[in-house]
């Protein structure tokens, strides 16, 4: 019977963990969808301004194995983000020289700019959605 009373209460707090992800996950993309992002947009742009990926960068480029190490998203659906972001003119990829399989990526200064804008955004929705618990 302790097991089970143990067991269950792991699953409650796993639930109650998804659901202030996804109460967070959704404010986020409230907030920032005037401003043509989506929160996993957000986090890209965010990792790349923060320099939080930069075990391998160089100045302000950063390999997508890097950036794919902090998002919660697939590689191939980072690639499309990525695609997408690129598309918009937020960021730029190259090859690396030394490895032909690696791609780097770097914020544009229009990705600085809208990340700048979007931050306080971010951060606001995730004050208030953390907060809640």
């Amino acid at each position: 019977m302790a097991a089970n009373t143990a067991g269950a209460r792991l699953e409650d707090e796993w639930r109650d963990i998804l659901s202030v992800h996804a109460r967070t996950m959704c404010e986020i993309d409230r907030v920032l969808h005037p401003h043509g992002l989506g929160a996993s947009d957000f986090e890209v742009l965010d990792i790349l301004a923060s320099g939080l990926a930069t075990a391998t960068a160089v100045g302000d480029q950063c390999r997508v194995q890097n950036i794919a190490e902090k998002v919660h998203l697939s590689q191939s659906a980072l690639s499309r983000l990525i695609g997408r972001l690129e598309k918009d003119g937020l960021v730029e990829r190259s090859v690396c020289a030394e490895d032909r399989r690696g791609v780097w990526v770097a914020l544009t200064d229009k990705g600085r700019a809208l990340h700048a804008e979007a931050l306080p955004l971010q951060r606001d929705a995730l004050a208030r959605t953390l907060r809640q618990g």
